[in-house]
């Protein structure tokens, strides 16, 4: 998928990935529609709804790691025009939206992962750096090396002798 298309949750969502020193996991709320991370950007912890597309509060956490900014409000065609360098990124990229807000966004994904990405993976993850894991459900068998032993092993925490 082209980075100049992203839109809606498909935006936020590779916002989400891009923000891999913020973002610890990502999640999908009201049924695969809204991306909701776990994360802690320069000490303020994020637990919830992630939608930079449609909220500056969440976009600031990319506003912030502008190094380098020209913005132009509907240069030609009607749309909003974004050239950055971002912190951490690999060159200086540019993004257009139907706004400056979006443009912003599209270019942060795009100093990140280029010009294309993936679909969307629509299902709890962890991110480990850029990569991002699935999260499995935790399952209710414990694995066998975790079963105690009634002579007990190095590491198991016995009760105190009476």
């Amino acid at each position: 998928m082209n980075v100049s298309d992203l839109n809606g949750v498909a935006l936020d969502y590779w916002v989400a990935r891009s923000l891999h020193d913020f973002v610890r996991e990502i999640h999908f709320t009201d049924s695969g529609e809204t991306v909701a991370i776990r994360g802690s950007d320069r000490g303020r912890a994020w637990d919830g709804r992630f939608t930079p597309s449609t909220s500056w509060e969440a976009a600031a956490s990319v506003l912030e790691r502008a190094q380098r900014l020209e913005l132009r409000e509907r240069a030609s065609h009607g749309e909003s025009h974004c050239v950055a360098d971002f912190e951490g990124g690999h060159r200086t990229v540019e993004g257009r939206g139907d706004s400056l807000r979006i443009a912003l966004l599209r270019a942060f994904v795009a100093s990140r992962f280029g010009d294309s990405v993936d679909d969307v993976l629509h299902q709890a993850q962890a991110l480990v750096g850029v990569r991002a894991e699935p999260i499995g459900e935790q399952t209710a068998v414990r694995s066998v090396e975790d079963i105690p032993t009634p002579d007990g092993k190095i590491g198991d925490i016995q009760s105190a002798p009476r």
